[in-house]
Parts: structure tokens; C-alpha cells; sequence
């Protein structure tokens, strides 16, 4: 069995180039089980995550909770581990860090999604929220989209400016803005990764962007004005990570719509990229990502290649 309880481990060992082509190699494969996850309530607010999911030949189950003022602890928000066990003789093969795991099979989706279904995937990247969401999305989509341009909004101009300099690192042009909503209508490709406690996004983004949403995993959280989504469902197209999302996506439920009649990931992938605006729809794109415990099969399934 391998430990991998160091984030630093655990990440090295999830190249996103790696763990983008397992997840999509995932929605391809019938022998993938992954039942309802269970979300239990604990007595200060935060959450337990219970997360198991299956193939032919891995299990796993990744357990976390999150803890959205952990901050001021200086505590992570989410901590936990990913248990992955032999589904053939049910013996425990690794333990992963679930943080870092939450952290990269997450921007890996989200680098999937741009990669099929941004319009305009080589403009300016806005990135708002610069917590660890922030960071794996930047790493990812510097590597895997080759963006060069990034603006970074936050209410921690430490957090901020720590974002911004990690990207100078990976020779971006990257800078600190005030506010989001200010800036959108620069950007073809947004990132909003926030707590996802109160609305953060009200502006309206440009014909051909791709919003990547996954802060609000819950059907109480929001990032979102409702406006807005209910603008991009009107005008442009609405993708959700998976069927969970149904009755978890917060930005969308708070804005009316029936999350149900949106194709998730694996529906664009399966019907092939002309699918993604089949009635010539020109207006932007908004990638719902609430998490699912497939993804984080994915990540088991690239520790084991």
C-alpha cells in the first residue's frame, strides 16, 4: 500500500495532461458505478462528504469535510483522504491526500470541459477566488490551454497577490484586480472559485466565454447573480458535470431553472463537439461543476497506470 498523505506527493503523481485523459477515458467506460454521495450535516455548520465510486477494477471512497470559515482557523477549508482499494480482492492499494485530490481532478475537469466546449479558449482568463481552487485552475489551464493572460480577483489582496506571483512563475501576465464584474467583459475564459457564501458575479460575460462555476457545490451556495444564468441559459448553452448537479447546483437552482434538461459532460463527450450548440446558439458558455465522486475514481485510476 502507498500513503501518499504529502499534497506535494499526491500531486506529483496527478500530472494534469494524465488525469484529464483518464477522466475522459472514465465517461467512456460502462463498468463505472458511482452511487448518490451522502452530505452529513455536522453540528458547527460544516459538512461530512462520504464519496464512493467503482469500476471493474478500482474503489474508492473519498472522505472530507469542508468547512467554509476554516480560514480563520488557519485551517484548510476541506481535509480528508481518498481510500483506493483493489475492487478484484478488496485490498487497500493507496491513500491519497483528499485536498490535493479534490483540488486537480477538479481544474482537470473544468480543463476538459474548456477544452470541448470553450468558444474562444485562447483569450484572457479571469480567475476569481484565489484559494486553492484558484491555483489548481491556473496550473491547469496554463498547461493544458496555454493561456498567457490572467486577471485575479479576490477579497484577500494576499491571497491575490500570492496568486498573481505563482503566475509570474509559469511565465504568465497575470495582475491583480479590484473587482470581477469589471473585468468580464475582457475575458473568454472565467473561472469562479469562490466560497460561494453570498453572490460574488453579477455582470453579464461576452458572447464567447467559457465560465467554468465551482464554488457553489450545494443547492444553498451561490456565486452567481440568478440573472445572469438565467441569460446564459437563454442565450447560450449550460453544461453540468454530472446528473448530481441536478439537485446540488446552487448558482443554477437559485435561478429557477430545471438543472435536469442541461447536458452533462459525458452527453457533449458521447455525442461529439458539433453536439455542444446544436440549435446555433452563439452566446456564452457556463460549466456548472459540483463534484462527483467519478472524478475522483479517475484520479485512483492514474495512480494505478
Amino acid at each position: 500500500m502507498h500513503t501518499l498523505s504529502n499534497p506535494a506527493e499526491t500531486a506529483a503523481a496527478l500530472p494534469y495532461a494524465k488525469l484529464t485523459r483518464c477522466l475522459e477515458e472514465l465517461l467512456q467506460d460502462p463498468s463505472v458505478s458511482v452511487p448518490p454521495r451522502i452530505v452529513h450535516a455536522l453540528s458547527h455548520g460544516g459538512s461530512l462528504f462520504v464519496m464512493p465510486a467503482s469500476d471493474s477494477k478500482v474503489a474508492i471512497t473519498k472522505l472530507v469535510t469542508f468547512v467554509a470559515d476554516n480560514p480563520s482557523r488557519q485551517l484548510p477549508t476541506i481535509q480528508g483522504d481518498v481510500v483506493v482499494f483493489d475492487a478484484v480482492d478488496g485490498r487497500r492499494l493507496h491513500i491519497l491526500h483528499g485536498p490535493t485530490v479534490t483540488a486537480r481532478r477538479t481544474a482537470a475537469v473544468s480543463l476538459l470541459a474548456a477544452q470541448k466546449l470553450a468558444p474562444n479558449p485562447a483569450g484572457k482568463l479571469l480567475i476569481v477566488g484565489a484559494g486553492v481552487q484558484g491555483l489548481s485552475h491556473l496550473e491547469a489551464f496554463v498547461e493544458g490551454l496555454g493561456v498567457k493572460q490572467v486577471l485575479i480577483a479576490s477579497r484577500s489582496d494576499a491571497s491575490t497577490d500570492a496568486l498573481v506571483a505563482h503566475a509570474h512563475t509559469l511565465g504568465v501576465d497575470a495582475q491583480r484586480v479590484k473587482d470581477a464584474n469589471e473585468v468580464l467583459a475582457e475575458c473568454s475564459l472565467v473561472v469562479s472559485a469562490t466560497s460561494a457564501q453570498q453572490i460574488v458575479l453579477h455582470a453579464k460575460p461576452r458572447p464567447d466565454a467559457f465560465i467554468c462555476a465551482v464554488g457553489a457545490f450545494t443547492p444553498t451556495m451561490l456565486e452567481w447573480d440568478p440573472a445572469v444564468c438565467q441569460h446564459v441559459a437563454r442565450h447560450g448553452r449550460v453544461v453540468v458535470d454530472s446528473r448530481d448537479a441536478d439537485h446540488e447546483a446552487g448558482d443554477l437552482l437559485n435561478a429557477g431553472l430545471d438543472v435536469a434538461q442541461f447536458p452533462a459532460l459525458a452527453d457533449v463527450l458521447h455525442a461529439g463537439h458539433a453536439w455542444s450548440r446544436p440549435d446555433n446558439r452563439q452566446g456564452p458558455v457556463f460549466f456548472k461543476s459540483c463534484g462527483w465522486a467519478g472524478w475522483d475514481l479517475a484520479a485512483a485510476r492514474a495512480m494505478t497506470r
